[in-house]
């Protein structure tokens, strides 16, 4: 029987996936306004992020729900290492610690791990299907933006093993229909839904705190000139037909 948890995701996050477009830092970003130094500190954090909650999923790997949202091939951390040997150096370890909001984020994710797991399918889909869908119109603006060399840093929105926007939108079918099949009661299901929430909260926080960076690149007024507008959700208004389908990053990036 399907819980229709894909739908319920989609319509009860709404409202937030707007107010993560609506990020001053995404805002600029959509602007083409990307520079390395404040990218980087961003990826530092989803770098701390994906590690806790791909720590969680493999621990869960066997769990009878958390089991059937096991998909490996979009674990990040690996790509992300990548990415900050790229823009930190080989001793990146030693230069990374996360953010204020990122040291939240984390401490939530290791939270729901030990006292709810059922609650990691909400920001396993946050991030994943951000980083799907959203997030490679960002990583095309990202290289532009930065003028990156062919191969690298953008692994973090690289998929080795779904290559193609074909696959991709194959693959995004696939991970709806576990959504659908997982056995849960309608209390969960509002767990879920809520935490998915939190998770892009969670998000905001951590991107809202890379504006004083961004505004220090473009100067204040040009960053007043760009983030005054409201952008109409693209999910709310234009979910299917909308040019940049951003799932998070926010920066869901």
């Amino acid at each position: 029987m399907s819980s229709h948890l894909d739908v319920r995701l989609r319509e009860g996050t709404k409202h937030s996936h707007t107010l993560a477009e609506n990020t001053a830092f995404m805002k600029c970003f959509l602007k083409g306004i990307v520079e390395k130094s404040f990218f980087r500190k961003l990826l530092a954090d989803l770098y701390f992020v994906y590690n806790a909650l791909e720590e969680q999923l493999e621990w869960y790997q066997h769990h009878p729900i958390i089991g059937m949202m096991y998909f490996p091939e979009l674990h990040r951390k690996a790509n992300l290492e990548k990415d900050l040997a790229y823009y930190y150096g080989e001793n990146w370890r030693s230069q990374i610690v996360p953010s204020p909001a990122g040291h939240v984020y984390v401490a939530r994710i290791r939270e729901v791990g030990n006292t709810q797991p059922e609650l990691l399918i909400a920001h396993a889909y946050t991030r994943y299907m951000g980083d799907l869908s959203g997030g490679q119109a960002l990583r095309k603006i990202a290289r532009s933006a930065m003028d990156l060399p062919p191969d690298c840093g953008t692994a973090m929105l690289e998929f080795e093993q779904i290559t193609t926007p074909e696959a991709r939108q194959e693959f995004k079918q696939q991970y709806r229909q576990a959504l659908n099949f997982l056995p849960l009661d309608e209390a969960m299901i509002q767990k879920i839904v809520e935490e998915a929430n939190y998770a892009f909260k969670l998000n905001r926080d951590v991107v809202h705190e890379l504006e004083a960076d961004v505004k220090a690149v473009i100067g204040e007024h040009v960053f007043d000139l760009i983030t005054r507008q409201q952008l109409a959700g693209s999910t709310e208004h234009t979910s299917r037909n909308s040019a940049v389908e951003m799932k998070v990053v926010d920066y869901s990036i």
